[in-house]
C-alpha cells in the first residue's frame, strides 16, 4: 500500500521546486532584459560630463538654460545640501534629468533612455530635486526691495516716472493641470474644455517674481483669488508699504495698494495699434498698460522655456503645484545670476508682448465685481489715478 500523505508531499515538493525554478528564471529573464533595455554607449555621466563640457548653446537646447547657469544651479543645490551625488549618479546628472523634464516635458520613459536608468531610478532623481526645489523656491522668490533701485531699461525708467509709487505687477495665470473625473468641473477655467490651475504672482520691474501662489481652481476668479491669499495668514503676502503699490488690470479692486486702470475703456496694448489714446482716461491706461506689462512678459519666459506649464505630466496634483513653484525659482535664479540668456533678451526686445488670450480680450469682459478695503482706501487710489491721468493729459 502506498502512504498517501508521502506521495502528496513528494508532489508538494515538485510542485514547489517548479514554481521556485519558474519563478527564478523569469526573474533572471528579466534582470537580462533591464540591462540590455539600457545599452546605450553614452551613459547618463558620460552624457553629463558632455553637457558640462560642451558648449553652451547645447545646454540651452537640451536643458532650457546656459551652462554657466546650469552650474551655478548645481553648485548652490550642492553646497546647501539639497541635492547630492550617490553612488553612481551625481548631483549635477540628476539635475540634468529633472530640467530635461521640465523643459521638454518629457515622460520618465524617455528620459530613461537618454541617460540610461532605470524607470524608478529616474523617479527617484526627479523628486529629491523636486524637494530641493521647494528650499530653493523660499531663498529665490521673495519680495525686492521696495526702494525701486533695480536695473532697468531706459523705456521702464520712464514709465516708472509716471508712476513713482509702483513697486511691481501683479496678476494671475492659468497653469494647465491634471485632476480627477470628479472634480474637473471646478478647474476648467473660463469655459475651455481643458483644466487649469490659477496661479498667482507678483514681479518687480526687472521680471523677477517677488511672490507666487499656485494651486487654485482654474475656474476662481483673480480677485477672489488674490482676497483669498491676502488675507490668509498664513500666505506670508507682502502688503506694500503705504505709500507704494503693484500695477493691476481691471480684474481686481481699486484699493490702496493696488492701481487698475479705468474700466470700460480701451487697455490692452493691442487696443492701442491702430489709434493713439485721446482721452486721459485713456492715456492712463496706455502707459499702465505698458508698464504693467512686465508681468505678461515674465509669464511669457516662463512659459517658453519650460512647456511642463502648458501641458502638464499626470502627477499627484500636490506634485504639480510645486512643479510650478519650481519653474518659478528657476527662472528667479536665472535672472538674478544676471547671466546672459536667449529667452530673457527675446522678451525684453518684444515690449509689446501681450497674453491677452488669458484674459478674454476686452476690460470689461468676464469681470466679476470683487470689493475689499474701506471707502478711504478704495477713494484714496481713485484719487491718485485721477491725478496721474491729468497730469498725464496735460503734459502730452
Amino acid at each position: 500500500m502506498f502512504d498517501v500523505d508521502v506521495v502528496m508531499d513528494r508532489n508538494q515538493l515538485i510542485m514547489i521546486t517548479v514554481i521556485a525554478y519558474w519563478y527564478l528564471r523569469r526573474r533572471a529573464e528579466a534582470r537580462i532584459e533591464r540591462i540590455r533595455d539600457n545599452n546605450s554607449i553614452l551613459t547618463g555621466h558620460t552624457y553629463t560630463q558632455e553637457l558640462l563640457r560642451g558648449s553652451s548653446t547645447q545646454c540651452q537646447e537640451l536643458m532650457r538654460l546656459s551652462r554657466d547657469a546650469y552650474v551655478l544651479l548645481c553648485n548652490h543645490f550642492k553646497e546647501n545640501n539639497w541635492l547630492q551625488s550617490s553612488n553612481h549618479i551625481s548631483a549635477e546628472e540628476k539635475m540634468a534629468m529633472f530640467l530635461t523634464i521640465i523643459g521638454h516635458n518629457e515622460r520618465f520613459r524617455m528620459v530613461k533612455r537618454r541617460f540610461q536608468h532605470s524607470t524608478r531610478t529616474i523617479h527617484l532623481c526627479f523628486h529629491e530635486v523636486l524637494n530641493g526645489m521647494m528650499e530653493f523656491a523660499r531663498e529665490v522668490v521673495r519680495p525686492t526691495s521696495f526702494d525701486g533701485t533695480l536695473s532697468m531699461s531706459e523705456r521702464v525708467r520712464k514709465l516708472k516716472e509716471i508712476f513713482p509709487g509702483a513697486i511691481g505687477a501683479l496678476d494671475g495665470t492659468l497653469i494647465h493641470a491634471v485632476v480627477p473625473l470628479n472634480q474637473q468641473a471646478r478647474y476648467r477655467g473660463r469655459g475651455r474644455g481643458d483644466c487649469y490651475q490659477n496661479v498667482l504672482a507678483m514681479c518687480d520691474f526687472n521680471m523677477i517674481f517677488t511672490y507666487v501662489w499656485a494651486g487654485w481652481e482654474g475656474i476662481a476668479h483673480d480677485a477672489r483669488v488674490l482676497r483669498e491669499v491676502a488675507f490668509d495668514p498664513n500666505s506670508r503676502f507682502p502688503f506694500p508699504p503705504p505709500n507704494k503699490y503693484y500695477l493691476c488690470d481691471a480684474a481686481y479692486p481699486n484699493t490702496r495698494g493696488f492701481l487698475t486702470p479705468y474700466r470700460n475703456t480701451r487697455y490692452w496694448l493691442a487696443d492701442f495699434r491702430r489709434r493713439r489714446p485721446v482721452t486721459k482716461q485713456e492715456k492712463f491706461n496706455h502707459a499702465h498698460a505698458q508698464l504693467r506689462n512686465v508681468i505678461e512678459r515674465a509669464y511669457g519666459v516662463m512659459k517658453a522655456r519650460f512647456p511642463i506649464l502648458k501641458q502638464m505630466a499626470p502627477y499627484p496634483y500636490s506634485k504639480q503645484i510645486e512643479v510650478v513653484v519650481a519653474c518659478f525659482a528657476i527662472h528667479n535664479f536665472i535672472r538674478r545670476c544676471n547671466i546672459q540668456d536667449q529667452l530673457f533678451m527675446e522678451y525684453d526686445e518684444n515690449a509689446m508682448f501681450t497674453a491677452e488670450e488669458e484674459h478674454g480680450g476686452g476690460i470689461e469682459e468676464d469681470i466679476v465685481e470683487v470689493q475689499w478695503g474701506s471707502s478711504q482706501d478704495n477713494g484714496y487710489m481713485a484719487n491718485l489715478r485721477d491725478q496721474i491721468a491729468t497730469r498725464l493729459f496735460s503734459n502730452a
